[in-house]
């Protein structure tokens, strides 16, 4: 099984982040721009949060509040599950499955190195599955 620092090699490396005081909407902006369903919160080099479309749904929008005058801070997630380079694939799905969580920072040394998703997590596993079939197809047949 791969581990998190083969996945991060084959993205873009782009980290989507806002700050602490950003407004809820101009966070929910840069996600819509960049087609992604969270962002980091970054108090200067550092990881603060995360906040997430789900955050939005149910911190803002469920509450009546409004997203040009909150804060990200009031609606993120400040305990954030975290991951590491070494990490396997399979350690990462179990961590998301047990936390319901979609989207995992990745530290190395305390510095965010990237991010992955969910989706990028069940790519890697049905890619690996598909590899696996392959051989022994490859196997049975020679």
């Amino acid at each position: 099984m791969r581990q998190v620092k083969h996945l991060l090699a084959g993205k873009d490396g782009a980290i989507h982040a806002t700050t602490p005081d950003a407004p809820v909407l101009a966070a929910i902006t840069s996600m819509a721009e960049h087609y992604v369903g969270a962002l980091l919160v970054m108090q200067g080099a550092q990881l603060a949060g995360i906040v997430s479309e789900r955050d939005y749904a149910r911190k803002v929008v469920l509450k009546g509040r409004s997203s040009s005058a909150t804060p990200v801070a009031d609606i993120m997630t400040a305990d954030v599950v975290t991951v590491g380079p070494e990490d396997s694939v399979e350690h990462c799905m179990r961590v998301c499955t047990q936390h319901r969580i979609r989207h995992l920072p990745v530290l190395d040394g305390g510095r965010v190195v990237g991010v992955l998703s969910i989706g990028d997590l069940v790519k890697a596993v049905i890619d690996d599955q598909g590899e696996q079939i392959e051989h022994l197809q490859r196997y049975i047949a020679g």
